[in-house]
């Protein structure tokens, strides 16, 4: 399934150079990985799920030896399973669950973080991809199936439906749970999978159609798609999910799959940028990617005559914004595996004209042309540092357009293809065998 060209330099060194983020920003006593490269910043468990899938990654890419990706792996596994599970304000989780933010010391709940029902979908995603890729019988290998099949047994999706057919977005021992759910097309489709394909505390299969009754079709910016205003909603699933050829219900009566949705939100991103109704400096053809992001405020400033509010870190959004000229570069190239033909010029753009955005782990999270404030002459204003939120689709998503190796991976974990089952998925790739169960003892 590869796609290596003549450009493909350019896509090992940017991939190569994102990756380098989850080899620094991480504290080597437990694993840890820091939310941003901003001073004092905690950890975020949805970082250490990419940095879980980007080990792997970089094991099969020899950007670090297989035996290196393994003790990466085993510390942070390690830890969070021993880490205090309870209804204590300062845990690491409850119910399987994890906080959002820990302290990249102590590992305990930081910044009184809600327990993230959907941040933890993507740690365990992380888990289950190491547990499928190491697969050995050395004893480390081993250990790592154990782990991360305990950690995804251990959560109890049951007791996050709060007594609904949905799930709630998270939880705290303040204030019980929260009173937003997953609901509306979101990235929680991957939660609901992982949740219906749970063997101890599974979601009802009526719980994934309940979410899918709050869908929104749209027509908007030329293309016909299920809506999400923010770009990150239409690939943070599809990092671990090869949705092409597969639909649930929604999908079949509308005669696409989820591939085929994010490649219309994508091109629906570059037509907004082109249209650029409200007239931001250097949105164009090849100048799109409107997600969340750190932003240059929060701040208003009359630019030309016009009052403009601007956001710091916001989940801006088209066409109804949040839009404030914020362009994110990671956004428009997780979107390469969906549409190469206008990301791989957008990605030129970048580096070409924005020279200034290349750091030290490639790409910054984000800048802002409209925004001159402080800023050398032409340039705007860019993000100082990075996000793991932003590094870990640029790792993987560009390893799906090169290869397919996470997305085949994926297809070979039990409990992913068992949910999508249960979801309604048919057809394409889930026609196969089922794959064989993981075979781990408890740990001890």
């Amino acid at each position: 399934m590869s796609r290596e060209s003549p450009g493909d330099e350019a896509l090992e060194r940017l991939q190569r150079d994102t990756f380098g983020y989850f080899l620094e920003e991480t504290n080597p006593r437990n694993g840890l990985v820091s939310d941003s490269t901003r001073q004092g910043a905690p950890s975020s468990i949805t970082a250490i799920g990419f940095a879980l899938a980007a080990y792997v990654v970089g094991a099969e890419r020899r950007f670090i030896t297989r035996t290196e990706a393994i003790e990466r792996t085993l510390t942070v596994l390690r830890f969070l399973w021993d880490s205090p599970q309870g209804e204590a304000r300062d845990a690491t989780g409850y119910k399987g669950f994890f906080y959002h933010f820990l302290d990249m010391q102590t590992g305990r709940r930081a910044w009184g973080s809600e327990l993230s029902t959907v941040d933890t979908t993507f740690l365990l995603a992380g888990a289950l991809a190491a547990a499928t890729y190491f697969n050995r019988e050395a004893n480390e290998e081993r250990e790592i199936r154990t782990l991360a099949d305990a950690l995804y047994r251990r959560v109890d999706w049951r007791w996050a439906q709060n007594g609904s057919l949905t799930v709630a977005q998270g939880w705290t021992p303040e204030r019980g749970f929260l009173k937003y759910r997953w609901e509306g097309y979101s990235e929680a489709i991957l939660l609901y999978a992982l949740g219906l394909g749970s063997p101890t505390h599974p979601l009802s299969e009526k719980s994934y159609e309940a979410w899918t009754r709050t869908y929104r079709w749209k027509k908007l910016c030329g293309q016909e798609f299920l809506y999400a205003g923010p770009l990150f909603i239409h690939q943070f699933s599809h990092m671990w999910i090869d949705f092409r050829g597969i639909q649930d219900d929604y999908m079949r009566e509308r005669g696409i799959d989820y591939f085929e949705n994010s490649r219309r939100a994508t091109f629906a991103q570059q037509q907004y940028a082109i249209r650029n109704p409200k007239d931001f400096k250097g949105y164009s053809e090849h100048c799109w990617g409107i997600t969340a992001s750190d932003g240059p405020g929060p701040a208003t400033r009359r630019i030309d005559g016009v009052e403009r509010r601007f956001y710091d870190y916001k989940a801006r959004s088209i066409p109804y914004g949040p839009d404030d000229g914020t362009i994110a570069p990671w956004a428009a190239i997780a979107s390469l595996p969906f549409a190469p033909e206008i990301v791989l010029p957008t990605m030129r753009h970048f580096t070409e004209a924005h020279p200034h955005m290349m750091g030290k782990y490639g790409l910054r999270c984000s800048f802002n042309a409209t925004f001159r404030d402080g800023s050398p002459e032409g340039q705007g204003w860019h993000s100082p540092g990075y996000y793991g939120l932003d590094q870990g689709p640029i790792v993987l998503m560009i390893e799906n357009y090169r290869s397919g190796f996470l997305w085949e991976l994926m297809k070979q974990c039990p409990y992913l293809v068992r949910g999508l089952r249960r979801a309604g998925f048919a057809n394409g790739w889930l026609s196969r065998p089922e794959p064989p169960p993981m075979s781990a003892p408890e740990p001890s």
